[in-house]
């Protein structure tokens, strides 16, 4: 029941932030436009993407409103079908590693002792490798990643940030007086961990998840772009490899190489405007002047 009011308020407090703030509303509406069309891209795509029945290189018309590829396929219903791998990537990949982030940091900080330290060499060993070139590695190696190898390797080098600052966070609050009552109360670790410690971490979690989803979004569509996801699928990512290889913007098709990227842009604007918005909240430091002099004055 405790858990349940927890949440219960949590999502009270999220819905009347996004009312007041206009970056985290902004943002809010424009990736659940881009959550339904990837639920749902067949409502959306008026032709088959995969299918070369077209002229090729049509420009804008309205049975092509974004014109063809050079295969002949219906750029706008690649756009459309792209958006589901590209979304469901970065959200897919901001949970798991924020769930390994709260598990390792927090856990850490709590417990202490020779977990903490274990745990936190843990997260510092994966701090120092350099990302890219370690997922490019992985991913040449392994040749044509599946979406869940993708997922897979994104999460793993994802995780270690959002980590140390849970930790840090939780190092903070570890000894305040509601957590030493819960503990002479006498209840598990657990319960203290999930009740009485991650709710007033709520807004840096939720952080933590967007920077890992925005992470996410940019280095699958980098992958992809380099051909070294699976060129086969369909993603922004491969629509920007296509293009490339086919030489859109040479040979006068820009939108098929401008869409998916004006696409990830703004799936990445959408993600770092909730990103800002959370950070304010976790940091009043990054709160406007404005609003905290109100506050001051009132």
């Amino acid at each position: 029941m405790n858990i349940l009011l927890s949440v219960g308020r949590a999502l009270r407090r999220g819905a009347a932030f996004l009312r007041r703030d206009k970056k985290a509303a902004a943002g809010s509406i424009i990736l659940f436009i881009l959550l339904v069309i990837a639920i749902f891209p067949n409502w959306f795509t008026p032709h088959d993407p995969a299918a070369e029945v077209f002229t090729p290189g049509v420009g804008l018309s309205w049975s092509h409103p974004l014109g063809t590829t050079s295969f002949g396929q219906d750029v706008f219903s690649q756009l459309i079908a792209g958006t589901r791998q590209s979304v469901f990537i970065a959200l897919i990949v901001g949970l798991f590693s924020t769930v390994i982030s709260v598990i390792v940091g927090v856990s850490a900080a709590y417990i202490g002792g020779w977990l903490d330290d274990l745990l936190s060499m843990l997260t510092d060993v994966v701090l120092v490798i350099p990302t890219f070139p370690l997922i490019i590695v992985i991913t040449a190696y392994l040749k044509n990643a599946s979406f869940w190898l993708m997922v897979g390797v994104l999460v793993f080098t994802g995780w270690s940030y959002g980590a140390r600052q849970l930790r840090v966070q939780a190092l903070s609050l570890r000894n305040r007086d509601y957590l030493l009552a819960a503990r002479a109360r006498g209840e598990s670790s657990w319960y203290v961990i999930v009740v009485e410690l991650l709710p007033p971490m709520t807004s840096l979690i939720v952080a933590n998840f967007l920077g890992a989803a925005l992470y996410a979004v940019l280095a699958s569509a980098g992958l992809q772009f380099v051909g070294l996801g699976n060129i086969n699928t369909e993603s922004w990512g491969t629509m920007l490899y296509w293009a490339q290889n086919n030489e859109a913007l040479a040979t006068g098709l820009p939108l098929w190489a401008l869409a998916p990227g004006i696409a990830i842009a703004v799936l990445g604007s959408a993600l770092a405007l909730l990103n800002y918005a959370f950070d304010e909240v976790a940091n009043p430091a990054l709160r406007p002047v404005t609003r905290r002099r109100a506050k001051a004055v009132a």
